[in-house]
């Protein structure tokens, strides 16, 4: 059930659509470029702006934080949780690892998946 949106938060509706379609762009071109710790770190950033979108649209609230997120996927909706929480592990890493093309490809996907559940086009 999509959540009536006050003009408030239809303000945050388009400015979360917008930043989840740059960072999907700058990850694709970061992709194409090779760099991939950058592309990781794009797509999660899609991702997380995607599943506010959906948490937004679901229940007209945006979370306040990183715990306020998690908490309310993991009770409210599952699916998108585990697509989140599956992905996190790999964020923090890119900070001291290399990432692989691989990688940024399944990453690009779940933000694809997360982006239909949100109900827009990247």
């Amino acid at each position: 059930m999509l959540f009536f949106l006050s003009g408030m938060n239809k303000e945050k509706e388009v400015i979360l659509e917008n930043n989840a379609r740059e960072y999907f762009n700058s990850g694709k071109e970061d992709l194409t470029k090779k760099r991939y710790n950058s592309a990781v770190v794009l797509f999660f950033k899609c991702l997380i702006a995607l599943a506010d979108l959906y948490i937004l649209k679901e229940t007209g609230e945006v979370p306040s934080s990183h715990t306020n997120r998690f908490r309310t996927l993991q009770e409210k909706f599952p699916d998108a949780y585990n697509l989140v929480d599956n992905d996190f592990p790999f964020y923090q890493n890119s900070y001291v690892k290399l990432m692989t093309k691989e990688l940024a490809e399944v990453i690009k996907d779940d933000a694809k998946v997360m982006a239909k559940k949100a109900e827009i086009k990247l």
